[in-house]
């Protein structure tokens, strides 16, 4: 299972749209995942309009109304493996443990909010942040990530733009 994973795409703020290398990258793939902070609801609905199955969380700098269509939290069922979604919040030098804290026996967590990647196995769980694929004001570089699950497995990897 091939999994784009997009966080803090903040548009139309950071940029007109998701870079078309994405939008390739999810035909390819089985299933989209976004951490928040999408900022509009017209780039949630151009995603979700692709037509695979899709999971995504509010993030702070969301609009009111996908606020309340999003929750701040979900658990998604993928491969046979477990994942934790959120967008997170609080200082950035802590947002991997606020974000594994706020779920129980999970086999990854999906987090965004600090703009900055990670792709780090602690004690058996996956903590993944894809950084932004539109911004960097708190980043080096503009990126994504991809999630694949094979034979019970999960790996991460973080794509420059």
């Amino acid at each position: 299972m091939r999994i784009v994973v997009l966080s803090d795409t903040h548009i139309p703020r950071s940029a007109a749209d998701l870079p078309a290398k994405i939008y390739d990258e999810i035909k390819r793939s089985d299933m989209v995942i976004h951490a928040g902070d999408f900022a509009d609801e017209e780039i949630f609905e151009k995603i979700k309009g692709l037509g695979k199955e899709m999971h995504a969380v509010c993030g702070n700098m969301d609009s009111p109304g996908l606020r309340r269509r999003l929750k701040d939290k979900e658990t998604i069922n993928a491969g046979g493996l477990t994942i934790g979604l959120i967008h997170g919040h609080g200082a950035p030098r802590d947002i991997a443990q606020t974000a594994r804290d706020e779920f129980g026996k999970v086999d990854a967590v999906i987090f965004g909010h600090s703009h900055a990647t990670m792709n780090v196995n602690k004690d058996g769980v996956l903590l993944f942040n894809p950084g932004s694929p539109t911004d960097t004001i708190f980043a080096k570089e503009k990126t994504y990530g991809i999630l694949e699950i094979t034979n019970g497995k999960i790996t991460g990897k973080i794509i420059k733009l």
